[in-house]
């Protein structure tokens, strides 16, 4: 899909062509990204032992490792010149699987549980991971849905909506992906503090690693 003129002068004026095995693919050059975790905590033990982060679900558009532009709401684009180093619910897992394993709390927080299964799930789902194209300017918008589930019992035990947004200073890509990072920290470090405290952890009494 095509970027508007001013947008895509804007990225690709940022982006340098390093791509050579997607060109001989015959894929424009895009240069890739990742994002981080906050800042590690630890923290006391929680009263869970395993921590299962299920992959989390998104529609075609997100299910992607490209860059979202939203013009409008009907409305889906992506930056030309520019990718996410993974998909985007994998990257989020990733990030997750970081930040709550980072804190001590529990015996394990994985992928995938190392038996037959863990003492809680979560199960999330992505509403928003893009640019937000608006009068009012360039904002980076981000949303998850995410539940807590009991695995033996097959039991939520906490819901919880999460949103994070950041302005970026413009639509070039330097000024996207810092804005996309401060975002991503925030709704990571939401996820993880509300995590801990389900499991019986307060994320007062943590403390930086």
């Amino acid at each position: 899909m095509r970027l508007p003129t001013a947008l895509l002068i804007a990225a690709t004026a940022t982006l340098p062509g390093c791509g050579a095995l997607s060109a001989l693919q015959g894929e424009p050059d895009r240069d890739l990204f990742e994002l981080r975790a906050p800042a590690a905590l630890s923290c006391p033990r929680s009263r869970v032992g395993e921590l299962v982060i299920e992959p989390p679900k998104a529609r075609g558009t997100l299910d992607s490792n490209r860059i979202m532009i939203r013009p409008s709401v009907l409305q889906t684009q992506y930056l030309p010149d520019a990718e996410w180093g993974d998909t985007v619910p994998a990257m989020l897992q990733r990030l997750l699987v970081e930040s709550l394993g980072a804190t001590g709390s529990f015996d394990h927080v994985g992928r995938a549980p190392l038996g037959l299964s863990g003492d809680v799930a979560m199960i999330s789902e992505i509403r928003d991971f893009n640019v937000n194209l608006s009068p009012d300017g360039t904002l980076i918008r981000l949303s998850v849905e995410a539940q807590l589930v009991e695995e033996m019992e097959a039991r939520v035990i906490a819901r919880r909506s999460f949103a994070a947004t950041v302005a970026a200073a413009s639509t070039r890509t330097s000024d996207l992906i810092p804005a996309f990072d401060a975002a991503t920290r925030q709704l990571i470090g939401q996820m993880t503090a509300w995590t801990l405290t389900t499991a019986g952890v307060d994320p007062d009494t943590c403390r930086r690693s």
